[in-house]
């Protein structure tokens, strides 16, 4: 059995679907559905049973689990970086993981939990995976303090030789429509365009960068469940990697692929960023992917426009889930 947290989620109900495609249907899905749309993920996925995150871990800490569980693949988080409850956050993202790692290894399950790059704050310490690197890093919110204080946990206990933490960048894609405002830039560009014909974006407030010329490293959450599902099947690679394109690309470039996409012509209008953002705005990410390379993984990712294209018109404008 494998076990996929947040799996009604973005990233977690993509990788149920790759893993679907793969043959693979011996899959409990633990999550909570709350009041959005998520459980519109699940439609058209194939799994034994869905369980819901608070009764699942009430279980692992009796001990009452019982069935084999191959892995547990550990994507549930509250991934709002605007959260301003702390407790919760610690309660939810740390307290949770660390309870899940600590039966995984105990009972020699894989183990593989989502971190952040949000653990790396401004970026002003670079973007590198090593295991030990939390230790200095300086995240800008609660969500990537909650991220980081685990991958620190994880290294002073020694487990990062025994788990797999991947530092997920900007993910975008199919089965994010759920999400709100964390949804990514594409998916509420793409609402912009169909709806008036333009997209708006922060004007920078930094003189290093032009308006719409901040970069980020932008990944295609197909490319980002091949490279978690890399680890389920290499058990001996372990520790902290980046999951990203490893090329940062800007704004602009990312709305003009939409635009291209949707065979429109390009219509970008810069807005003032607002004040509580500014002191806590990234100008530039680009995750360093040579470690994730240096273990095994070699696929060829999509490109930005290959992944804007497939995403836009294979899913946004039919206006489908992954599976459909």
């Amino acid at each position: 059995m494998i076990i996929v947290t947040g799996g009604a989620g973005f990233i977690g109900s993509a990788i149920v679907w790759r893993l679907n495609q793969l043959g693979k249907n011996d899959i409990i899905i633990v999550d909570e559905l709350g009041k959005d749309e998520k459980w519109k993920n699940l439609v058209k996925l194939d799994y034994i049973d869905f369980q819901n995150k608070w009764d699942f871990l009430d279980k692992v800490e009796k001990n009452l689990i019982n069935y084999k569980i191959e892995a547990i693949i550990h994507m549930g988080a509250n991934s709002s970086t605007t959260e301003k409850d702390a407790d919760h956050l610690i309660s939810n993202n740390y307290e949770y993981t660390k309870k899940l790692a600590s039966y995984a290894v105990k009972n020699s399950i894989r183990f593989i939990y989502a971190s952040s790059a949000a653990t790396y704050g401004d970026g002003a310490l670079g973007f590198n995976d090593r295991n030990d690197e939390g230790l200095k890093l300086k995240p800008l919110n609660m969500y990537g303090y909650s991220k980081n204080l685990f991958d620190i946990r994880a290294y002073k206990k020694g487990l990062l030789d025994k788990i797999v933490g991947l530092k997920y960048f900007n993910v975008y894609g199919p089965n994010e429509s759920h999400k709100g405002d964390m949804r990514s830039v594409v998916h509420k560009a793409f609402e912009q365009v169909r709806d008036f014909g333009y997209v708006k974006l922060f004007k920078s407030a930094n003189p290093e960068y032009k308006d719409g010329e901040q970069m980020r490293d932008f990944v295609y959450v197909k490319d980002a469940v091949e490279m978690t599902l890399y680890f389920l099947n290499h058990p001996n690679v372990n520790g902290l990697f980046n999951v990203g394109s490893g090329q940062a690309r800007s704004w602009n470039a990312l709305v003009t692929s939409l635009f291209i996409a949707l065979d429109k012509p390009v219509n970008i209008q810069y807005i003032e960023m607002p004040e509580h953002l500014k002191e806590k705005y990234q100008y530039f990410t680009q995750a360093d992917i040579s470690k994730i390379r240096s273990a095994g993984y070699a696929k060829r990712l999509y490109t930005l426009e290959e992944g804007i294209a497939d995403y836009v018109r294979n899913y946004l404008v039919k206006g489908v889930y992954l599976g459909e």
